[in-house]
């Protein structure tokens, strides 16, 4: 009897309130357990007659009615009374009014809870890759630290740079709004760039925000966890390092080329690239965080200017290597017009594992293995091409190759990493990691 009641039971959205994972029905818990006391010393109070009267009550009730149709009638009524009361408190401290509001709130909690379980995650880079990346796996974990680089100083950024003494905070800007809300005004605010008044042309407002905090907090990293909360971001951003790193490249002509700006400029190929000062030191947090990790992800952006640079500073590279996470590399759709002109996905990752100085840096790269017929004829022009996957080369350097479709096409005719495709490619094979440490070294497709 009790099985057909429960089938025929359809239960109330209300009862989402009930979910694991949530951490509020402990608190129902207390909430009962404290009424049960209160009333219990209500009862002494009146000296017991209460107590006696409803048990009489109930006894009665329990004689003449089908004890399971009125425990049930009870369980339900209860729970029905409990949770309107708790739900409409709640509601009315919130001040949300609408069902769709309601809704939201039991949704966006249940996902941000669950989400707080997680893996450990880091992400090292910095440009626009790294930022498209993170709009993807912040819809798997909120337990992600982003490692950005420094170098920038070109644009804005240079400006505020030069101009104000901070270190460049564009590349921190893109990451924080990349973890935020992309719906919340907020957000567009501070990603806003305005065209025009006299020094206020190119800015965007969250640099220009980030360097006020900058000045106010006394640090990059203080103006970032201010900036953060304001945003409700989901995880952390961090610079490498709070040192006035500069990014200078020695050409295989012997050229030096200073300035992160300059360097793609020259066209010619890259021999090395190093930092002034040659030993910066890394931000104590991004150490920590790296130990942590459960995941360690490079990439993708410039290989050059956004990746490597992070990989310069021996610390974060020495604590790459020791951990025990596991390591993935993004490596980018395309080649990059000065420079990465030529270059094949091993030729990615031997530049980045030459320059890091340290063995296991990389377990797999993850590569896109599809392109749409009609790619936009200004990749040619500009003597940008498909980077060309070189599995035997990649699996010499005992490297694994995760292949699948990662991009997404724009109005015209662009390619870009596609942030959910990126994530869902990483958690597949992140969990496949975990279940199999010992495979061997192949390609996978995802």
């Amino acid at each position: 009897m009790l099985k057909k009641i429960f089938n025929k039971i359809r239960m109330p959205k209300d009862a989402g309130w009930l979910l694991p994972g949530l951490q509020v029905k402990r608190w129902f818990g207390l909430i009962i357990i404290g009424t049960v006391i209160s009333l219990l010393g209500l009862c002494v109070l009146f000296n017991m007659r209460p107590v006696y009267f409803a048990v009489g009550i109930l006894k009665y009730i329990a004689t003449t009615v089908n004890q399971e149709l009125l425990g049930i009638i009870l369980v339900f009524a209860g729970a029905y009374i409990f949770l309107k009361g708790w739900k409409n408190t709640n509601y009315s401290i919130l001040d949300l009014t609408e069902d769709r509001d309601r809704h939201a709130l039991l949704e966006s909690l249940y996902k941000r809870r669950k989400l707080n379980y997680g893996p450990k995650i880091v992400a090292v880079g910095g440009g626009t890759g790294l930022s498209t990346m993170l709009k993807g796996i912040k819809k798997l974990t909120n337990n992600i630290t982003a490692v950005v680089t420094v170098g920038d100083d070109g644009g804005s950024s240079g400006r505020l740079r030069h101009e104000m003494g901070v270190l460049p905070p564009g590349d921190i800007r893109n990451c924080i709004a990349a973890l935020a809300d992309d719906e919340d005004l907020v957000t567009k605010l501070f990603q806003y760039r305005f065209k025009t008044g006299e020094g206020l042309e190119g800015h965007s407002f969250g640099n220009l925000f980030l360097t006020a905090l900058c000045s106010i907090t006394g640090n990059m990293v203080r103006a970032v966890q201010e900036s953060s909360k304001v945003l409700s971001i989901r995880g952390r951003v961090l610079p490498s390092t709070l040192d006035d790193m500069k990014l200078a490249a020695e050409l295989e002509d012997g050229t030096i080329v200073r300035g992160e700006s300059s360097i793609p400029e020259t066209g010619k190929r890259i021999k090395r690239l190093f930092t002034e000062p040659a030993n910066c030191k890394a931000l104590p947090d991004v150490l920590q965080a790296i130990k942590e990790a459960d995941l360690i992800i490079l990439g993708p952006g410039s290989l050059y200017t956004s990746v490597i640079p992070n990989l310069l500073i021996r610390e974060i590279s020495q604590a790459i290597s020791k951990s025990s996470a596991k390591k993935i590399y993004v490596c980018n759709i395309m080649t990059q017009p000065g420079e990465t002109t030529g270059y094949t996905a091993s030729e990615h990752i031997k530049a980045i594992l030459d320059h890091a100085g340290c063995p296991d840096m990389i377990e797999s790269v993850l590569v896109n293995n599809s392109l749409p017929d009609d790619l936009s004829p200004d990749y040619a022009a500009a003597n940008s091409y498909p980077v060309v996957v070189d599995v035997d080369k990649i699996k010499a350097l005992n490297i694994n190759v995760v292949a699948t479709r990662l991009y997404e096409e724009n109005e015209e005719k662009y390619v870009r990493h596609s942030p959910s495709r990126l994530a869902r490619a990483i958690s597949y094979w992140y969990k496949k990691q975990l279940k199999n440490k010992n495979g061997n070294k192949k390609v996978s497709k995802v």
